[in-house]
């Protein structure tokens, strides 16, 4: 008897080969003629880098949205959104609890692993918690985003443009459709309106905080000591990396595009770009124009970016956290690193390590790459290559110029981006485990 081929993935691989399905879709769903304003087919490279803009949660763009896209392939990109910033397998979870399906084991580890839990028992109650939070954020963004956009646009393109970009917001993804003009556009006619500014930087944050934190919240409330090492990591680490931006923006922009500006509009300037920089991909003010600081002040907000098992990308601010702290202990001679008084576990720092190691190489690599195949300034190339590996958006204003075989590298860096840089590597190489083997130890002189 012949025997029968059977190719086992592992739950890495799902994750990636999932995501790459959902992108394929995408794509061929917008080289559809309906998807386009002028009736006819976007050519496939195209589709391609925006469909992978959109279900990586990026926003980096070569066609216009609102310009370019029909109603139809505007529609098809924020379901690209909607479903990257979840992940498709919470909606597939959620589908069969829905149907009443049983959720085997399997279906389980691979939504575990996806959102980084780590309570398997617990993985069902917790996909509720997501996809109810996310319906009441995302519908409240909208309510009061309509506000301002319903007097502006009228009733039904207010309400869609209200839920647009709530959406996008909510999953860090960066897409407007406010108009054509280029990638500097976006919310920048809003600078100056508290109401628009706020409700976009909440929703950020809030997607950005990871679902293990919000069903912490949930849990425990106001009840700091409760709270588990990861969700005091996360707070602490946004509050520090949201003000602190916010400040150093404030100062470095006074002479750039702070200057003429109202006091009231610059801090609002200032925190929008501090929240943004890290993964969302909106920006209110001309990003090619930032001065030289602000420029190094965003590579290494979008470099950082959200935290761990939510919507944002980047190396997330626990492994930044993780080392610093590591660091710290290591420079005071102490034994052990401790943080909220818990002991860190040496595997977090290691991991840690390896994301951080791992995205910085793929950055800087992909900018010799690009820079080898077309001719741009290197803060710009920069500017691009880390927005794209921590799934932020926002532009040097180089992304459309991009000729396909930089287009390429920015797609592969997207969707790395995404699935996460350690899982990517495991996807191409993972293989079932072998035997053990013990090399013979000996050190080398560092640092």
């Amino acid at each position: 008897m012949k025997k029968k081929l059977r190719i086992r993935f592992t739950h890495t691989q799902i994750i990636a080969l999932g995501f790459l399905i959902v992108i394929l879709m995408g794509t061929l769903l917008l080289m559809l003629p309906v998807a386009s304003r002028d009736g006819r087919s976007t050519p496939f490279f195209d589709c391609l880098f925006t469909s992978t803009s959109a279900a990586c949660v990026t926003g980096l763009i070569i066609t216009d949205t609102a310009s370019h896209w029909s109603v139809f392939g505007q529609i098809v990109i924020l379901v690209l959104i909607q479903i990257g910033g979840l992940g498709f397998m919470t909606l597939i979870t959620f589908f069969f609890m829905l149907m009443r399906r049983r959720v085997g084991l399997q279906e389980r580890q691979i939504m575990t692993e996806s959102i980084n839990a780590s309570n398997i028992g617990e993985i069902l109650g917790l996909t509720k918690v997501i996809l109810i939070g996310t319906v009441i954020f995302e519908l409240s963004g909208a309510a009061l985003l309509a506000i301002r956009f319903i007097p502006r646009f009228g009733v039904l393109k207010g309400i869609w443009f209200s839920i647009f970009h709530a959406v996008s917001a909510f999953c860090n993804a960066g897409f407007d459709i406010m108009g054509s003009g280029g990638n500097s556009v976006s919310l920048t006619e809003y600078a100056a309106d508290p109401l628009v500014n706020i409700v976009v930087m909440v929703l950020i944050i809030v997607g950005g905080l990871g679902f293990l934190v919000w069903d912490d919240l949930r849990k425990h409330k106001f009840r700091w000591k409760r709270y588990r090492l990861q969700t005091k990591c996360v707070l602490f680490m946004t509050a520090v990396l949201v003000l602190g931006g916010a400040i150093l923006y404030f100062i470095f922009e006074r002479n750039a595009t702070g200057a003429g500006r109202p006091l009231g509009e610059r801090v609002l300037t200032a925190f929008f770009s501090s929240v943004t920089a890290r993964t969302a991909g909106f920006n209110t003010t001309d990003t090619a124009s930032l001065s030289g600081p602000s420029t190094v002040l965003s590579y290494i907000l979008m470099f950082i970016g959200g935290n761990s098992g939510s919507t944002a990308g980047g190396v997330k601010t626990t492994s930044v956290l993780v080392v610093l702290v590591f660091a710290i202990c290591g420079i005071r001679r102490e034994h052990g690193a401790n943080i909220f008084g818990r002991r860190l576990n040496e595997d977090s720092l290691r991991q840690a390590v390896y994301i951080i190691a791992a995205n910085l190489s793929a950055a800087i690599l992909a900018t010799l790459v690009i820079g080898a195949i077309q001719d741009f300034p290197v803060d710009q190339l920069l500017f691009e290559t880390f927005s794209a590996i921590g799934t932020v958006g926002i532009s040097a204003g180089i992304t459309s110029s991009l000729n396909l075989g930089s287009r390429l590298v920015i797609i592969l860096l997207m969707y790395m981006g995404r699935v996460g840089s350690i899982s990517f590597g495991l996807a191409l190489l993972e293989k079932k485990a072998r035997p053990a083997v013990t090399y013979p130890t000996e050190s080398v002189i560092v640092g």
